[in-house]
């Protein structure tokens, strides 16, 4: 009996001191990308959405915290739903109330991460569950799968650069779920394989991505509200 009260003991011990150590690695993590008050970026931006030809365009990308997120297609037309641009990762983790819940690790490209689900306590967020990769040893989001309340699931994946100290990537691929998504009014676009604008609004299953590689970032000099308009 005093063996096994020992070992209940032990393994409870054991489980507080994992559960310490996510939420300082998360902690962590966030003081990384809190450093970050705004940034402007240049990029190019390519978008995959089923049956649609939509070119690789030249993009800027504004950045304003806590939460303001601006992404301008020089082309005037994108493609990035509303709720992939309220998932980024400095709107994930600036959130004041949360739980943290260790998820297990993997190896994304040959790097060894956590897993750890983030959980907002307040209802006031639109997001409903966060799990990120974390690469432990550069206290780097690698990948993020967030599932929204009123937009749906989007993936997330991120490569690293000379602005990894504030947790800038370089490049980011967004996946989520285009079905439901609108195309907007007024505007003609190719159709792939001869198809016609019936068959994507039909489409079952149809999968949205987006890419974006960056060529420079001008960070923590000042991005007026305006540009959020």
């Amino acid at each position: 009996m005093k063996i096994l009260v020992v070992a209940i003991l032990l393994l409870n011990l054991n489980l507080v001191n994992a559960q310490t150590d996510v939420e300082e690695l998360v902690k962590k993590v966030k003081a990384k990308y809190e450093k970050v008050i705004d940034y402007e970026a240049s990029g190019k931006m390519k978008t995959n959405v089923l049956f649609i030809k939509v070119p690789i365009a030249n993009v800027k990308i504004y950045y304003k915290k806590p939460n303001k997120l601006k992404i301008k297609n020089e082309n005037g037309v994108s493609f990035i739903p509303k709720g992939t641009i309220n998932v980024n990762m400095n709107n994930v983790l600036s959130m004041k109330n949360y739980q943290v819940i260790e998820a297990g690790s993997e190896v994304i490209d040959g790097t060894p991460v956590t897993i750890v689900k983030i959980l907002p306590e307040e209802d006031t967020e639109d997001v409903v569950l966060s799990k990120l990769y974390i690469d432990t040893k550069n206290l780097l989001v690698l990948k993020s799968i967030t599932t929204t309340k009123e937009n749906g699931t989007y993936e997330i994946s991120m490569q690293y650069g000379e602005h990894s100290d504030y947790g800038l990537p370089k490049k980011v691929k967004f996946s989520f779920n285009a079905k439901g998504y609108k195309l907007p009014k007024g505007i003609t676009f190719d159709y792939d394989n001869g198809a016609a604008k019936s068959d994507f609004d039909k489409a079952e299953n149809k999968k949205g991505k987006v890419e974006i590689t960056y060529s420079a970032y001008s960070i923590n000099k000042g991005v007026k509200d305006e540009v959020f308009k």
